[in-house]
């Protein structure tokens, strides 16, 4: 995969060619790690090929809200652990012109016994800002997460809203060239899912390009322009977001 670099106007910033990821996955479970590297030794396992995507295609425009729908263990998360560079292809090519900021699962990047400000800081390390640059928006972070109270306590003390609140709050303080969001926007209560939605408003009209994976066909015809029906590992449909929800609830 290339290396960051600008898009030039008519270039889609996220550049997908028959990008491929396949799995081997033994046939039978090994209970330890000892046994499964004698069993490597004598050649004893046998894997079975799994593709998690098959040849996907996308081109996707600086600026877009793009949808991701697709039932469970369709490829969804995947594609966006590829485009954020957490997987490699097996096969193809992708290119990302500009910075991402992947929000893939609920707490991805914290530990639990760290305080709400020291994940504060070490998840925006992750994302690649300074110590400095983390300081001075820590008030920003603060505020949008509504925390205050609990700041300083352990990670592990804290609900999974109040978790999903923190993170979305940091991967979000900084607008990124692309932001990815897996399924963040299901949790938490409704004043900040509605929070959630209108900062992703505010970054698409100030040209930020966002890939929102849910299974919220209304939240997608909502706040997404385009939206990919991913099936099995392939593209079953892309398209205008509510020729494809007609598509997938149809289906």
């Amino acid at each position: 995969m290339s290396s960051r670099t600008v898009s030039e106007p008519g270039e889609p910033i996220i550049d997908i060619e028959q990008v491929g990821v396949r799995y081997r996955v033994p046939h039978e479970r090994i209970g330890t790690f000892k046994e499964y590297a004698i069993r490597w030794v004598q050649r004893r396992i046998d894997h079975h090929e799994f593709w998690a995507l098959r040849d996907v295609t996308l081109r996707i425009d600086r600026g877009e809200v793009f949808g991701v729908v697709g039932r469970n263990g369709a490829g969804k998360s995947t594609l966006l652990k590829v485009i954020s560079r957490v997987l490699h292809p097996t096969r193809g090519r992708i290119r990302v012109r500009g910075g991402v900021a992947p929000l893939l699962e609920l707490g991805a990047g914290f530990h639990p016994e760290l305080t709400g400000r020291e994940n504060v800081f070490l998840n925006g390390t992750l994302l690649g800002h300074s110590h400095r640059e983390i300081t001075e928006r820590f008030d920003d972070v603060l505020e949008f997460a509504e925390l205050s109270e609990f700041i300083d306590a352990p990670l592990r003390t804290y609900s999974s809203g109040m978790t999903a609140r923190l993170g979305f709050a940091v991967a979000t303080t900084w607008k990124p060239d692309v932001l990815l969001l897996d399924e963040i926007l299901a949790v938490g209560d409704e004043a900040f899912q509605a929070k959630c939605r209108e900062r992703i408003a505010s970054f698409r009209d100030s040209g930020a390009t966002i890939l929102l994976v849910t299974h919220d066909l209304n939240l997608v015809q909502t706040l997404c322009q385009r939206t990919v029906w991913i099936d099995h590992g392939t593209v079953r449909c892309v398209g205008p977001s509510t020729d494809v929800a007609r598509a997938y609830s149809g289906a």
